[in-house]
């Protein structure tokens, strides 16, 4: 297994390429003027804490998954992919080129905006806990009496702000004040579509998508898909078989690593209780098959592991 705290992640150099930021899971650094490498780790976080350990293959699975939903949502909104393809780097030897085969992403540079444009359609998580609270859906007014897990009538944008730690609910009037009328617009259109697309697509393999945030960014004066889109670190997958309101419901995403956390008292607060080996081999496991799910494919993990 690769260490998520060791590699890769934030190293200053990755042999000609410039560290430029470092993300929970996605390190970047710098191809030219116009493009950007990203690199993903097997870095894990939960309620926006990174942990200690990482989890085996995790890279290559998000990498797999997001490149599948560029190229099958191009139609819907343009996205930064250039090439998963380690060759197009340049100049690096045989070793570091094979330890980064299937983590790599080149996309184009973009300015990311300060939202995450998150949709749901499905009443979990926060958003079951606010509507709870308060019968509604933060801005969006819903019916009384839903439970745990309703689908709602149809999938309504609550996005956020971007925090290091604990992500803060955002007005769509405020998000509009953020971004501007005409990217807010394009991009509460694309996030809509997206969410209607990926639904399609995954309950045809047999999985709800109960909600997902996505990240957009500006090139060139165009609205661009970017970072990635419904992977289990971004979204929230269930079975559809047995779906059923009125409790929470199984899931292939890192649900089953945030239950986990919860039943350990953690306060959610920097740093995190130690990952036990089977919850680690038990997260490893859904990532791998949901990958297969979704694209059809997984990462050659035996190959990769030795290398």
């Amino acid at each position: 297994m690769l260490d998520a705290t060791v590699y890769p992640g934030r190293e200053p150099r990755l042999g000609p390429l410039q560290l430029v930021s470092s993300g929970k899971v996605r390190d970047q650094y710098r191809l030219d003027d116009q493009h950007v490498v990203f690199v993903t780790s097997d870095r894990v976080s939960a309620f926006d804490v990174i942990m200690a350990e990482g989890i085996p293959h995790k890279g290559r699975v998000l990498t797999s998954i997001a490149a599948w939903w560029f190229e099958q949502t191009r139609d819907v909104i343009e996205n930064h992919l250039v090439s998963t393809a380690v060759e197009d780097l340049p100049k690096l030897d045989a070793k570091l080129r094979e330890r980064l085969r299937g983590r790599v992403m080149i996309v184009r540079r973009a300015v990311p905006t300060s939202v995450e444009w998150v949709v749901r359609g499905y009443l979990a998580g926060s958003g079951w806990k606010e509507y709870k609270r308060t019968g509604r859906l933060w801005d969006h007014a819903l019916p009384a009496g839903l439970q745990e897990s309703s689908q709602l009538a149809r999938p309504l944008l609550t996005p956020t702000t971007k925090e290091q730690h604990h992500d803060l609910p955002l007005s769509l009037e405020q998000t509009r004040e953020r971004v501007g009328a005409a990217v807010f617009d394009r991009a509460h259109a694309a996030a809509l579509e997206l969410f209607r697309r990926g639904g399609e697509l995954l309950e045809a393999r047999g999985i709800l998508l109960a909600d997902t945030k996505f990240e957009f960014g500006i090139c060139d004066g165009a609205l661009l898909l970017i970072d990635e889109a419904l992977t289990p670190d971004s979204s929230r997958f269930w079975p559809r078989e047995g779906w059923r309101p009125g409790r929470a419901q199984p899931s292939y995403d890192k649900q089953v690593l945030r239950d986990w956390l919860e039943a350990t008292g953690w306060n959610k607060e920097p740093p995190p209780p130690a990952l036990s080996p089977e919850i680690i081999a038990e997260v490893g496991a859904r990532y791998l098959a949901i990958c297969e799910r979704i694209t059809g494919t997984r990462p050659d993990v035996a190959t990769a592991a030795a290398r």
